[in-house]
């Protein structure tokens, strides 16, 4: 199939590795140019250089930001010129129990998760609807709905992206521009990865019994019964960044593998 992402060019936050890497490969593959981002130069270096290679496509390349320092955001944003597609894909998350929680970590994860995208969308948002084009993606999380009671500061901000998302959609109206929300359910990602291998560790098991005893025990719900791969998360975001999903807007599109059951 053909995504029509030729003469599109994209900015994605968080993508020098795990879904925002996987993203940044999928429309390179369709043809579009992409920007991507890391904290670290180095970091964002070794992924556009990765990219060239994956796709063969050498119309990648990176800026340094640290979506924790506003000035470092701000920076970023002086230097994108006009983009057709924001993918606000940054953010951390960490299992931690609800009476731990700091207010410095409530601010922290609503600074990076919810607060980078706002940013972005505030300065690139207007232009797309002044030019009747564009495509605003939150990479949000089953999360959103189902909140994780081993995180939920980290579900709090993945429902303060829909609720931002669809409210964004309603000034769409007429237009060609559609803000939509992805929905992950839990994903291989470079984070989860690394948190995989510490319990493994930890309790002296392998990673495999490790993901088995995941799903039976924290996402019994799901019906994928194993981690999503980066890879069929960017599948999704790729169509509906795309002029072929011109008639989805303001949905929350969950990729979260059956956990969520409700009919909305």
């Amino acid at each position: 199939m053909n995504l029509q992402l030729n003469n599109k060019t994209a900015f994605i936050s968080g993508s020098t590795a795990g879904i925002g890497f996987a993203i940044a490969q999928r429309l390179l593959n369709e043809g579009a140019t992409v920007i991507i981002n890391g904290r670290s130069q180095a970091s964002v270096d070794k992924a556009v250089a990765e990219l060239k290679t994956l796709s063969n496509n050498d119309k990648v390349s990176g800026i340094a930001a640290d979506f924790a320092k506003v000035e470092e955001v701000n920076n970023l944003i002086s230097q994108l010129a006009e983009v057709d597609i924001l993918i606000n894909n940054t953010g951390i998350f960490e299992p931690k129990a609800f009476a731990e929680i700091p207010d410095e970590d409530w601010l922290r994860f609503f600074e990076i998760n919810v607060m980078s995208g706002i940013r972005l969308a505030r300065h690139f948002f207007p232009k797309m609807l002044a030019k009747n084009w564009g495509r605003v993606i939150f990479i949000s999380s089953e999360s959103a709905i189902a909140i994780p009671s081993e995180m939920i500061h980290y579900g709090m901000t993945k429902t303060a992206q829909l609720a931002i998302s669809q409210g964004m959609a309603q000034l769409t109206a007429g237009t060609n521009v559609t803000v939509n929300s992805i929905l992950p359910g839990p994903t291989k990602s470079r984070g989860v990865e690394g948190f995989i291998s510490d319990l493994s560790v930890a309790g002296n098991t392998t990673t495999d019994a490790v993901e088995q005893n995941f799903f039976k025990e924290t996402r019994p719900a799901s019906l994928l019964q194993r981690f999503a791969d980066v890879q069929e998360i960017a599948d999704t975001v790729a169509f509906y960044v795309s002029p072929l999903a011109a008639a989805t807007n303001g949905a929350s599109i969950r990729v979260d593998g059956g956990i969520l059951k409700t009919l909305g």
